[in-house]
Order: structure tokens, then C-alpha cells, then sequence
């Protein structure tokens, strides 16, 4: 049975609607299973970026360590998934996740890169930084914790020059839309059905023996899912998503996983995106 812990982290967020990020981790775990789901508490000022160039570091690093806390509580064995908030939860849990298990493999399901540093990141936000804090050190504990070779990109379609360089050099393997499925393409071409296989295989073929999955549900379609903070047209489509993780799945053992960028403008819009969403996490968990 997966655990699940709820981290309404905004702090790491650029978007305008970033405290919205709290309305939707509270919605999602008003959806799972009392029992299983356990809320890690987050400051609830902005914080200060402590000459670090991230903004807001000071609540983020805060939320990070009891993050870390609630995940060292977590029962062994059994898979957690984390559930925020702005990108940047995923870091710690990908941290812990890479000391439990050998050869991690993560797949990052985003429209953005998040490959920035502080020093060419254009907002300061920690989210536009978290896949590279998997990679490379940076000034939060737990980055740095997986080797680029066994990290893919998966989705992105909103990618800056800063990133594209980080792409070129770092060893991160990207798999766009247009590899994983139709997009919004309209009708499915010939053969393009495997290309969730293709990926699974891609993971496999690093020698992965465990795998961690990050879904910013900004990867998406918005005609699929309205409510996150930072859309971008032309996303997957819902079932090319579950698509993906099944396939993963069967072939890696999911030790970790975490959901983020729920941000609905309304309750009443909260419900009419849950149905998809609860679907991602059934297929995580």
C-alpha cells in the first residue's frame, strides 16, 4: 500500500497564482485515504533568499528537512507519494529514494525544463531549478543526488536557451511530446502507440534497478487538466501519461514518486479537474 504526504509548498513557485498550489494539494488529499496520508506542515511566510539567489530559500529549506523527516518516518517497504505544492518537493523525496535504492532512475513529466541555477534562473524560483538540483549540487539539501545519465526529461515543451544549453552538456535524455504520443496533434500516426515502451526501455537500458516518477501536472494538455499554475499548449493527453507510468512500471520497480502544480482557480474548479488527477495518482500509488 503507497503512503502519501501532503507538502502545500508555494514558496519555490514563479506563477502568479503560486498560493493556489495550497488549494490544490489540500484538494487532492481531501481525495486519498486518511490512514495513508500524512501533512507536512509548511511555513506559511514567503521567506528569504539568504544570498543564495533562490527566492524564498529560507521556507523552502524548512519544508525540505521536514519533508525528509516525514519520509525517514515513512514505513519501510512501502512507496511514498509526495504530493505538493510547487516542483521543488520532489528533490528531497528523490534524494531519499536515491539512498534506499541502487541505480535510481527518475523520470521528471514536466512542461518546463527546471533546469536553471541561481545564477541564470531569470525568476529566482526554486521550481524552475529542481530537476537540476537532482543532478548538481545547489544550496538546498538533497540535490545532487542522481547521476544525469539515469535522468529523462519527459514532456518538456517550454524550454529557455539557459536550459537548452543544460540539456546540450549535462547528459539528461529529453523525450518531447511528439516521442511519447500525439500531443495535440490530432489523430494517432502509425506507430506512434510506443512510444511509451520506447521510454520504459530507454530507463531500463541505464542498467536502472529502482525508479522515481515526477509528475508536474503541467505536462498535460490544458484541455485536459485547466487548473495548473503555469500551462503550455500542446501537452500529452491524459491517457498518453498513464500510458508512460504503466509502462515504467512494468519494467523498473517504482520506489518513489511525486505529483505537483495542481493550482485551481475555484473549489468548483478544484472538482472539475480531480477526476483526471486522481487517476495520475492511482497510477503511481
Amino acid at each position: 500500500m503507497a503512503r502519501f504526504l501532503i507538502v502545500p509548498q508555494w514558496q519555490g513557485s514563479p506563477a502568479a497564482r503560486a498560493m493556489h498550489l495550497v488549494d490544490g494539494a489540500d484538494a487532492i488529499a481531501g481525495d486519498l485515504p486518511r490512514a495513508a496520508t500524512v501533512r507536512v506542515e509548511v511555513p506559511t511566510s514567503a521567506g528569504e533568499a539568504q544570498e543564495t539567489g533562490i527566492r524564498r530559500f529560507s521556507a523552502l529549506a524548512r519544508t525540505g528537512a521536514a519533508l525528509t523527516e516525514a519520509l525517514a518516518a515513512a514505513p519501510l517497504g512501502e512507496p511514498v507519494v509526495v504530493v505538493g505544492g510547487d516542483c521543488g518537493v520532489a528533490v528531497p523525496a528523490i534524494a531519499h529514494a536515491a539512498a534506499a535504492a541502487e541505480s535510481l532512475a527518475v523520470v521528471w513529466f514536466d512542461a518546463h525544463g527546471d533546469l536553471h541555477t541561481p545564477l541564470t534562473s531569470p525568476s529566482g524560483a526554486f521550481a524552475g531549478m529542481a530537476l537540476r538540483a537532482v543532478i548538481e549540487s545547489l544550496p538546498l539539501s538533497g540535490s545532487g543526488s542522481v547521476p544525469p545519465e539515469r535522468v529523462f526529461l519527459a514532456g518538456a515543451r517550454e524550454i529557455d536557451e539557459a536550459e537548452e544549453d543544460a540539456l546540450a552538456h549535462s547528459g539528461i535524455t529529453h523525450v518531447d511530446v511528439a516521442a511519447l504520443g500525439r500531443g495535440g496533434r490530432g489523430a494517432r500516426d502509425a506507430g506512434e502507440e510506443d512510444g511509451a515502451q520506447d521510454l520504459a526501455a530507454a530507463v531500463a537500458a541505464t542498467g536502472a534497478t529502482a525508479l522515481y516518477v515526477h509528475v508536474d501536472l503541467d505536462v498535460l494538455d490544458p484541455t485536459t487538466l485547466a487548473g495548473v499554475a503555469l500551462p503550455v499548449p500542446f501537452g500529452l493527453s491524459l491517457d498518453e501519461l498513464l500510458s508512460a507510468i504503466a509502462a515504467l512500471r512494468a519494467r523498473i520497480p517504482l520506489v518513489g514518486a511525486s505529483i505537483s502544480g495542481f493550482a485551481p482557480a475555484s473549489p468548483a474548479a478544484a472538482i472539475d479537474d480531480l477526476g483526471a488527477i486522481l487517476r495520475v495518482v492511482g497510477a503511481l500509488a
